[in-house]
């Protein structure tokens, strides 16, 4: 019994251990965004597709810019989701990390972790290098990759007001997504 106790206790102590939020600011030249729980985080991690690595289901080149990818921690294995690259908009991030499916690198960039708000792990990257490399690349190539893959969308303003697939959803279901009816009576409410 006192042999089980004490097992017990080292499995605890280990996962309370590695569940205690790491330092990863070391190293790391990110630029604040001044969002409230951020931190400057450089680490070392594996580009992944992270359906690929939790359900097994692995299309060559992590889908080939289809999915959202991931970066797997390589000092303890934690899968950290990017969200968003350097850019103002919440964009970009899986167009950053593309080049660079399946290899190991190095990021830097901001790490939002907030218990109270059920954030962990989220990521906003900056640059990136394969591990041994000295030349970052930063990660602002979202709206170059937009314009290529949207060459009749030209125009001034913010590219999601000119976008084909945004065009099409409000078309189909309005501007709030509930349906042309529910939006026409929203906005003769609140507008008109």
């Amino acid at each position: 019994m006192k042999n089980l106790f004490l097992i017990g206790l080292c499995i605890a102590t280990a996962s309370a251990s590695s569940m205690l939020a790491q330092d990863f600011s070391a190293g790391s030249t990110a630029k604040s965004w001044n969002l409230y729980p951020e931190k400057k985080a450089f680490f070392k991690a594996k580009v992944v597709d992270p359906l690929c690595t939790l359900t097994g289901s692995c299309p060559d080149n992590c889908s080939s810019g289809k999915r959202q990818l991931a970066l797997l921690r390589l000092s303890d294995n934690v899968m950290v989701l990017p969200l968003k690259n350097s850019q103002a908009a919440f964009t970009g991030a899986a167009n950053e990390l593309q080049p660079f499916c399946g290899k190991d690198v190095e990021v830097d960039g901001l790490l939002i972790e907030d218990p109270e708000l059920f954030a962990r792990n989220l990521y906003q990257l900056q640059k990136i290098r394969i591990i041994g490399d000295t030349k970052w690349t930063k990660a602002n190539r979202w709206t170059k990759d937009w314009r290529a893959a949207n060459p009749d969308a030209k125009g001034k303003g913010a590219w999601f007001r000119r976008d084909p697939r945004v065009k099409a959803a409000i078309a189909k279901d309005g501007y709030t997504g509930l349906g042309l009816e529910t939006d026409e009576a929203f906005i003769k409410e609140w507008f008109e």
